[in-house]
């Protein structure tokens, strides 16, 4: 039993503690020039200055290459399949932060 609980706990820890991109670099999402830092929000690596737009759960995150696999992360080369949508979600929020 005691082991059921301690799973049940890592498992709520991992998905407490997935990435989610960084709101304050959505005017470089879908830009295509490099610009995102790491943890910004991306639809391909074009995007990124580390050209790495990692996999988080299906949502694009700029990471560096050596932590691509790190807090539930799949991997660089991600390609966000709701691509135009992401970029509309994006430019809404720079609208909403102002810059």
């Amino acid at each position: 039993m005691v082991r059921i609980s301690v799973a049940a706990v890592l498992a709520f820890a991992v998905a407490a503690l997935a990435i989610t991109p960084n709101n304050a670099g959505a005017k470089n999402v879908g830009g295509g020039k490099g610009a995102q830092f790491i943890t910004g929000g991306c639809v391909n690596d074009a995007d990124c200055q580390t050209k790495c737009c990692a996999n988080a759960s299906g949502v694009g995150v700029c990471s560096a290459v050596a932590a691509q696999f790190q807090a539930g992360k799949s991997g660089c080369n991600f390609v966000d399949p709701n691509a135009a949508a992401t970029i509309a979600a994006a430019k809404a929020q720079v609208q909403k932060q102002g810059f």
